[in-house]
């Protein structure tokens, strides 16, 4: 079926989705024009970049899931510029928490809905060339502790001693997957125990392997992501499904 007729049947949702499956490219691009979207879908887009625009900021990482029980999803990045919306990133599959998204509490398996404020970046290899961001490199004594008992709940800790004798439950931060990664901003502020932890953009297992939560890209994916993110824009993720952006 030809593009131009798949547009008067999609929903704009349903549409950047299946862009996003379609094409795998990070060269800048405009939107849309208006000229190749029904007045439909243009409302939907416009409706959007509103959204966008309550945001304050200029630069916004989108990750859009089919639907709340599923694991696959998508990532898209766009920037303002001169007062207009454009994509940057588009076509990056990602896979999210092996229940969907939606997160309530600490180890539900599903990365949560909703924007939020992107930590530091981090990794246990060197730091990455083009990147903008902070760097953090962890090595065998960094955890991110997810006892919902302990006053370091949802916190990165360097500990050289035992970690067992301090936390019932942590993550060690030397895990191959997070080679490369950053920090999204759920739960930290304030830090509620129990409501859930350890939320990061990573590298994934693989395509067909969903996370604990978190949302993972293959690593030259990511590197893409963390070398595009441009802390002078105040980012913000954004995550949701087609139906509710």
């Amino acid at each position: 079926m030809r593009l131009r007729s798949m547009l008067k049947w999609v929903s704009l949702g349903m549409l950047l989705y299946t862009l996003s499956v379609m094409v795998n490219t990070t060269t800048s691009m405009s939107i849309a024009s208006s000229n190749t979207l029904t007045d439909e879908q243009n409302a939907h887009q416009q409706a959007l970049f509103h959204k966008f625009d309550q945001l304050h900021t200029e630069q916004v990482i989108l990750v859009t899931a089919v639907n709340k029980k599923t694991f696959k999803g998508t990532l898209q990045i766009y920037n303002k510029q001169n007062g207009n919306w454009e994509l940057q990133i588009v076509a990056l599959p990602v896979v999210l928490g092996k229940n969907g998204v939606g997160k309530i509490k600490e180890g539900d398996g599903k990365t949560p809905l909703g924007t939020y404020s992107l930590g530091t970046a981090f990794g246990t290899a060197s730091k990455p060339t083009g990147l903008k961001v902070n760097y953090q490199p962890h090595t065998s004594q960094d955890y991110w502790v997810d006892d919902v008992s302990s006053n370091n709940y949802n916190q990165k800790v360097t500990e050289s001693g035992n970690p067992n004798q301090h936390w019932a439950s942590y993550e060690r931060m030397d895990n191959p997957l997070y080679k490369y990664g950053m920090v999204v901003n759920y739960n930290t502020d304030p830090i509620i125990k129990g409501k859930g932890s350890a939320i990061f953009m990573h590298i994934w297992r693989a395509s067909n392997r969903p996370t604990d939560g978190c949302i993972a890209l293959s690593e030259a994916n990511l590197l893409k992501v963390l070398q595009a993110i441009d802390p002078a824009k105040s980012p913000k993720i954004r995550i949701g499904t087609v139906s509710a952006r």
